[in-house]
């Protein structure tokens, strides 16, 4: 057994090849069934299933977005999330960038990390992220595969037919850790992160990740994407599975309604036979009907 905290595939001082002969599970930072210490359920498309998160306050849930998920902090409630949080950025940036690739200017990388998590759950325009930073176009698109082969992203492209023009068209990115996210762009309270302008980006990066992991700590590499249309329809995500396209929206509300149904009726009727029920996923508790097949979903319950 071999880990790391990088993809050891494209370190630089590998040289050898491991096709065929190493078998590679990508591991998050934890769940919210991982910190609980619960078995995590299947998904709501997959089989049913009665087992629920304990419940959670708006604030008790944001305070673990804040603080986030990786194992250090969870296993030792009381240290400083803030401080620990620091201290992994400056080791990431003196170590694992090393063992990726020569950055030359750290100062100016960190400029990069900070601006693109002001980006989050945002679709990405790499020409203005460079221009904004002071650096090229092909260096941002550089350092952009060093934070995805280094686990501090993950990138949904937008979904199309024609799988070609998902290659072509402008990705979301994603950090892998909420708290991460919130250190980098300076929140430090539960109110300014939950109730300011980015607070919908960043409850929509926390619920996309937790999907993620679900399935990559099972040993699945999902098909995810989000969807858009050049008249401004937009689906959160879409889970590719079993040849059934599953639309998904994100909402902050503990009391979702029907008019939130209608992006996903839209894409519904766009792939008609391939587009299974759709889902809005919430912090409330409640499984609601919000129209034929779409139902409004508890996180607890995810």
């Amino acid at each position: 057994i071999l880990t790391g905290s990088q993809n050891l595939l494209l370190m630089q001082h590998v040289t050898e090849s491991l096709a065929g002969r190493a078998a590679i599970l990508k591991l998050l930072p934890l769940s919210r069934w991982e910190l609980f210490r619960i078995p995590m359920r299947s998904l709501p498309w997959e089989t049913a299933s009665s087992t629920e998160l304990p419940p959670q306050t708006s604030k008790e849930l944001w305070t673990q977005i804040l603080r986030g998920f990786y194992p250090e902090l969870g296993r030792d409630p009381a240290r400083e999330a803030r401080l620990w949080q620091a201290s992994y950025v400056q080791t990431y940036l003196e170590r694992d960038l090393r063992n990726l690739r020569n950055i030359g200017d750290l100062t100016l990388f960190q400029t990069f990390l900070r601006a693109l998590a002001a980006r989050s759950a945002q679709i990405l325009n790499l020409s203005q992220l460079a221009r904004d930073v002071g650096v090229s176009v092909n260096t941002a698109k550089d350092w952009l595969s060093i934070l995805e082969a280094s686990f501090q992203i993950f990138i949904l492209r937008p979904y199309y037919a024609n799988i070609g023009k998902r290659l072509i068209k402008s990705p979301k990115v994603y950090f892998t850790d909420t708290g991460l996210l919130c250190y980098l762009v300076g929140l430090r309270d539960i109110e300014h992160a939950m109730a300011g302008p980015m607070g919908g980006a960043i409850f929509e990066n926390f619920v996309i990740a937790e999907l993620l992991k679900i399935f990559l700590h099972r040993g699945e590499e999902p098909n995810l994407y989000y969807w858009r249309t050049a008249e401004g329809s937009e689906v959160d995500l879409i889970v590719d599975t079993q040849g059934q396209l599953i639309p998904i929206e994100i909402k902050q509300t503990e009391t979702p309604h029907p008019k939130m149904a209608k992006e996903i009726v839209s894409f519904q009727q766009t792939f008609k036979s391939k587009a299974g029920k759709g889902y809005v996923l919430h912090p409330g508790n409640l499984v609601l009907p919000l129209g034929k097949d779409v139902v409004a979903f508890p996180l607890g319950r995810l």
